[in-house]
């Protein structure tokens, strides 16, 4: 069958599932994990993994193997996926207020969209970084990283982390062990222990009784407050449709849920991730950041922590995520439950994935935000009743910004995703061409995926960090000038970088033109102010910025003397017009 004819029965079939949708506008539940990797069944990842209540979603859904993120860091990957729009297109790169970057805040969240088109908004737990309430009808509770330790002066660390890794990261990426009662427990130190958690806004202290029931996890909450919605939902009749979002925290850090997810995988019998010695060797990850980089010294921390026995070391904080993986797991069932035990289960489409990756010791690495497969790469299964096949899976390389025009598809909504021209439109292709059939090559999106990674401080997209996977290959770009290559037909684990190989100068040269082309194309054609490799100068912004600020000096809009970023983006912008 030639691929004319693929497309030809998939648009048929499309057009049929958009004519039963159209009668009634499905549900939508998005669910979010924080830091989770293909540790899980059904996606090539820890062998030992226990998710059944995952592999249950895949049998009724369609899993894409080879989804990656944007950029392998919480805040940025969020409002990048979350408004469609790629960091390079915003410049939203760090850590820094999304509502503050002019494309993003001038941009829809995804939650506003449905809003705008009839859908009720409902959600809770770590979906954004700095909140946007207005996006949401109703809104649980924010991001809630505990429970934390509690010494009766300040949270700490959980009692049983060993040092230094408590002492160097303290009670969040310096903390791991099993939720149980602290109640008469002797830790050597004087301390008596109890548990908290909250965030910013609340903190809630914790029952833990040795004998009774327990207060519930942040997670924990979470869900049952999702299958009380569900629940209520299900008995409506002629109710508008819903967008429920739930960000789930495990396993990010604390690694810290109940012991019998940690019974679930005995130190003795556990399996630790195929790892090269000296396999950080070719890499220029730690070269990038000037050998200051949280995932080589969390590495080198852990570690130390078990006298510099790496396996033993290793074990520990496997184990200790694997746990996290698999209670999640399980308040994934209650919310599934929920939704097939009611008359939602025909009409609710369902999203499960996680913002980034995470690295589990490979390359002397523990942490996300690298450019290598353990930290780009995320599980992301969709259920569309009438339109995914299930147990399917696709092959092909997709973004986290493909969610965004996806779900656009799939519930008809219409109208801008920007709020004014200052807005960016979103980037990413709909994933429903896939959806519908899985094999199909030319489905509409591009041959690689993008991600990036933020340079401190810089403000030329063009001089950032990124990756480019495709299909068969992995290609690595620092703003040093220093490149990975790795085949992925015959290096699964990114052992061998093909950089330096000569043999590989017309496929590497390929890579350099097909990065600059992803970048600079929508940077000229955004509405923010970044800059091309041409229009760069130094790698340094301010640097550029006064560049600019000679050129134009009448951009100094109140005439201090002084060119700010906001005189700067507007009278950038201005000239665009003109132009």
């Amino acid at each position: 069958m030639n691929r004319m004819t693929l497309r030809t029965i998939s648009l048929a079939i499309f057009l049929a599932i958009d004519i039963t949708f159209a009668l009634a506008k499905p549900n939508v539940i998005l669910i979010v994990c924080d830091d989770l990797n293909t540790d899980i069944e059904g996606f090539g990842g820890h062998p030992q993994s226990q998710t059944p209540n995952i592999s249950r979603l895949m049998d009724s859904g369609v899993s894409f193997q080879q989804m990656h993120c944007t950029i392998p860091i919480c805040a940025p990957s969020r409002s990048s996926f979350f408004t469609g729009i790629y960091p390079h297109t915003s410049n939203n790169f760090g850590m820094d207020n999304w509502n503050q970057n002019s494309v993003l805040a001038n941009s829809k969240t995804i939650f506003a969209h449905f809003q705008e088109n009839g859908y009720r908004t409902i959600g809770t737990g770590k979906l954004m970084h700095h909140h946007a309430h207005a996006d949401w009808d109703e809104f649980r509770e924010e991001a809630d990283y505990g429970p934390y330790a509690y010494n009766g002066t300040q949270q700490v660390p959980h009692p049983q982390t060993p040092a230094p890794l408590r002492n160097d990261f303290g009670k969040i990426d310096g903390s791991f062990g099993p939720f149980v009662s602290l109640q008469g427990k002797d830790f050597g130190d004087g301390k008596r222990y109890t548990w908290q958690r909250g965030n910013w806004k609340n903190i809630y202290d914790m029952s833990f009784p040795q004998k009774g029931t327990r207060d519930l996890t942040a997670d924990e909450a979470n869900a049952q407050w999702a299958v009380e919605k569900l629940n209520g939902y299900s008995g409506e009749s002629d109710a508008k449709p819903f967008f429920m979002g739930i960000g789930f925290m495990r396993p990010h850090t604390p690694l810290i849920v109940p012991q019998r997810f940690y019974d679930q995988y005995p130190l003795e019998s556990l399996e630790l991730p195929e790892i090269l010695q000296g396999d950080a060797e070719d890499t220029y990850l730690k070269k990038s950041r000037g050998g200051n980089d949280r995932g080589l010294k969390l590495f080198n921390s852990l570690v130390a922590s078990y006298d510099g026995d790496v396996e033993l070391a290793l074990k520990h904080f496997t184990q200790a995520y694997l746990a996290c993986v698999a209670s999640v797991d399980e308040l994934l069932g209650l919310i599934l439950d929920a939704v097939d035990q009611s008359p939602l289960k025909d009409n609710t489409i369902i999203v499960f994935t996680s913002d980034h990756g995470w690295g589990t010791g490979p390359k002397d690495y523990v942490y996300k935000n690298s450019l290598w497969e353990e930290s780009t790469r995320v599980p992301f299964i969709i259920r569309a009743p009438g339109v995914a096949q299930k147990g399917a899976d696709v092959e092909l390389p997709t973004s986290l910004v493909d969610l965004y025009p996806t779900l656009i598809e799939l519930c008809g909504l219409s109208g801008d995703t920007r709020r004014n021209e200052q807005g960016a439109v979103i980037d990413g292709n709909s994933l429903v061409p896939l959806m519908i059939n899985p094999v199909i090559d030319d489905w509409g999106g591009p041959e690689g995926a993008l991600t990036a990674i933020h340079k401190w401080k810089d403000m030329d997209p063009m001089m950032q960090n990124y990756s480019l996977r495709t299909k068969d290959w992995r290609y690595i770009r620092y703003y040093t000038g220093d490149e990975e290559l790795y085949d992925h037909r015959s290096d699964m684990f990114e052992w061998d970088n093909l950089a330096s190989n000569p043999e590989y100068a017309a496929r590497l040269a390929s890579f350099r033109k097909q990065l600059d082309q992803r970048i600079t194309i929508r940077a000229s054609t955004s509405a923010s102010p970044v800059a091309t490799s041409k229009e760069a100068s130094s790698d340094d912004g301010e640097k550029w910025k006064s560049i600019y600020f000679k050129k134009y000096p009448e951009a100094d809009i109140n005439k201090d003397g002084m060119l700010t970023w906001p005189e700067f983006k507007q009278h950038k912008s201005s000239k665009k017009l003109d132009n």
